[in-house]
């Protein structure tokens, strides 16, 4: 989730999202990186959006907090679009990082997911922005993977565990280090349609406000 602010001077879009991270593998270190690997996946592809018939460069500001002593109330009564809130842990339900809705503000990581790839981040980022995984995952033939195809997609062998291994078995699926932001996955997030106010500025996504206890295996 975050706030988009319309610059018409400067002809930019930019969206905020300040991401506070609690739980007990969260650490200062790991919330800044977070933050800014987000911020440089997401900028990338150096994108232009056209709003009212205007052009914008589009630009994410993306901060990681570490917020140890972060209070249930915060979360359930936050309504400051900018703000997200994603427990870290070693141990999480169905080995999984997850938000708690397509375009929400709450979520739970594995701390595994976040130390394998800075994509784990980037891709549950676009989660909070609204998009979903793909609906074909089979993208051989089609380059490098965009950010939001999940682990278990069948790609092209330079972008699998194993370039080696036969499509579709054991080290032949998307290893995650080689998903980036496409083009493509810009205009899904149809920033075109923001609703903006009288201060230029639009909410991405909804508010999930869910304070998420530790998980523990059974």
């Amino acid at each position: 989730m975050g706030e988009a602010e319309l610059h018409k001077r400067t002809h930019q879009l930019i969206i905020h999202s300040i991401l506070y991270f609690y739980g007990e593998a969260a650490t200062p270190a790991i919330s800044k990186q977070i933050g800014e690997d987000i911020s440089n996946y997401w900028n990338e592809p150096k994108s232009q959006v056209t709003i009212r018939h205007e052009l914008y460069d589009l630009i994410f500001r993306v901060e990681g907090i570490h917020q140890p002593l972060l209070k249930p109330e915060t979360v359930w009564y936050n309504d400051n679009p900018r703000m997200n809130f994603f427990r870290i842990e070693e141990y999480a339900m169905d080995n999984i990082s997850f938000v708690d809705a397509i375009g929400s503000n709450t979520g739970y990581l594995k701390l595994d997911n976040l130390l394998q790839t800075a994509t784990t981040a980037a891709h549950e980022f676009g989660h909070t922005m609204g998009l979903v995984h793909p609906a074909d995952l089979d993208i051989r033939g089609q380059g490098a993977p965009g950010i939001m195809y999940p682990r278990g997609t069948i790609c092209d062998p330079p972008f699998q565990y194993d370039p080696a291994a036969e499509p579709g078995k054991a080290g032949g699926t998307l290893n995650p280090h080689y998903r980036k932001v496409l083009q493509s996955e810009i205009e899904d997030l149809k920033l075109h349609k923001l609703f903006f106010n009288e201060e230029n500025r639009a909410v991405v996504g909804e508010f999930s406000s869910l304070f998420h206890e530790k998980h523990r295996p059974a």
